[in-house]
């Protein structure tokens, strides 16, 4: 089994993190900067793989006769025994010089570093993320540990560095594709399930709620494995009333937040809601790949209107996951499914599509030439290159003078051309920014 170390100064979050991954409250939590002062350990499963997780002390620069000094002792120590060290720096407060000292030493240890930006909430937090590039550890992992937003990326970086990279020996077993459904209550979430797996696996009725957690059932279609979670019908917040119906919505978002592809199953006779269109948000920032299962398809009479009616609901909410797939079906009969799942694995493989760094800045020039970067506050923003550090979903990191300061109309430009350039429908698409510094002071 690989080890797996949390690593950072006093306060960062990494106690948080421990958690999270753990699945359950091991380590205190508290503001108080050094809670932590022993390492603890546990075994757990990140994106699949099994891990010996440890929390460490906070690393500070101390002399080695005291409490801190120690600590740092024994963070030293975990750091031996790792196979993956998760670097977790703070967003909110910025990059610090324990930081960077600390990034310098973890630069030269043998052993792989992911750099997790904590704290990382909305969309501010994600620009704040992009900080961490100057630790030259990578490209940081922007996670919200009180929230839980980020942690599908984090599983999957970790289950792929240490499948990539593995400094003792083990077994590679099949990847499962992680799928979850999910869905109002009765929208035909259970029987959809029952219908693929093949079996009465779920308690299925025409009363709301019957499902009450969220279920994992493992299958397999003409590709390969599944692993496919059903999950309880999601409500609006003010109709949460119940701790156990508050419990089984807590396990849906779980969920989705573990899966690589949402199957959102909306009740065509209804058709799509507002909660509806929250899931596939959900789905959208959390970066999961969405596919629409339209249910109870052959129950509608004009169906020519209610497409139109679907289309024109997803051009309008989904603009930054332009082309959703759907997919009419009817679990009750079986109709439509022989389309589903080999859909879920075309959008699946398009958000594992990563594109050669030449072909992207091709792209990216003549992005460029097409419409220049306007002036904000008079100067010019120069864009020099772009990069596409990950997929799942696929991220593009563009560098350049002042390249924060795009206006979001021009980023916009930019995803609609990648995603039409490199046919990537229905996937959310991740732009990132980062400033270079101008030691020229240019005046473009």
């Amino acid at each position: 089994m690989q080890t797996v170390a949390i690593m950072g100064r006093p306060n960062v979050g990494k106690s948080s993190v421990f958690n999270r991954l753990a699945g359950r409250k091991i380590a205190l939590v508290d503001d108080t900067p050094g809670v932590t002062r022993d390492r603890k350990q546990v075994e757990a499963e990140i994106g699949g793989v099994p891990v010996t997780l440890i929390d460490t002390a906070g690393l500070e620069e101390a002399a080695p006769d005291t409490l801190a000094g120690r600590m740092t002792a024994s963070s030293e120590g975990a750091l031996r025994q790792a196979d993956l060290v998760l670097f977790v720096v703070d967003v909110r407060t910025g990059l610090t010089a324990a930081d960077r000292a600390f990034a310098q030493w973890l630069r030269k240890a043998p052993v792989p570093v992911l750099l997790v930006a904590n704290k990382a909430e909305g969309r501010l937090g994600m620009q704040a993320a992009m900080e961490a590039y100057e630790l030259g550890l990578g490209d940081p992992i922007a996670v919200s540990a009180e929230h839980g937003d980020g942690f599908g990326n984090l599983h999957d970086e970790v289950r792929d560095r240490l499948h990539a990279e593995p400094r003792r020996g083990r077994e590679d077993r099949e990847r499962p594709l992680r799928l979850a459904i999910l869905g109002r209550p009765n929208a035909g979430k259970s029987t959809l399930l029952n219908a693929l797996v093949g079996e009465e696996r779920m308690i299925t009725g025409p009363e709301p709620g019957l499902t009450r957690d969220s279920i994992a059932v493992e299958f397999r279609d003409a590709e390969g494995l599944i692993r496919l979670v059903d999950t309880a019908g999601l409500r609006k917040k003010a109709r949460i009333e119940k701790l156990l119906e508050k419990m089984s919505t807590e396990a849906s978002i779980a969920a989705l937040k573990e899966a690589e592809v949402v199957i959102l199953v909306v009740d065509a006779l209804q058709g799509m809601d507002e909660q509806d269109l929250r899931i596939g948000r959900l789905a959208e920032r959390e970066g999961r790949a969405l596919v629409i299962a339209f249910n109870k398809w052959d129950a509608v009479e004009d169906r020519n209107a209610t497409r139109k009616k679907l289309e024109d609901t997803l051009t309008s909410s989904f603009a930054q996951m332009k082309g959703i797939a759907v997919v009419p079906i009817s679990a009750a009969n079986g109709r439509g499914l022989d389309k589903l799942m080999p859909t879920v694995r075309e959008v699946y493989a398009l958000w594992n599509r990563r594109v050669p760094t030449g072909e992207l800045n091709r792209w990216f020039e003549a992005m460029k030439d097409r419409h220049q970067p306007p002036l904000v506050e008079g100067k010019r923003i120069k864009l020099r290159y772009a990069t596409m550090p990950k997929a799942r979903p696929p991220t593009i990191t563009v560098f350049g003078t002042r390249a924060e300061m795009l206006p979001e109309d021009y980023r916009r430009y930019l995803v609609n051309s990648f995603r039409e350039k490199f046919d990537m429908p229905g996937v959310p698409i991740r732009l990132h920014l980062r400033g270079t510094d101008n030691p020229y002071g240019e005046e473009e």
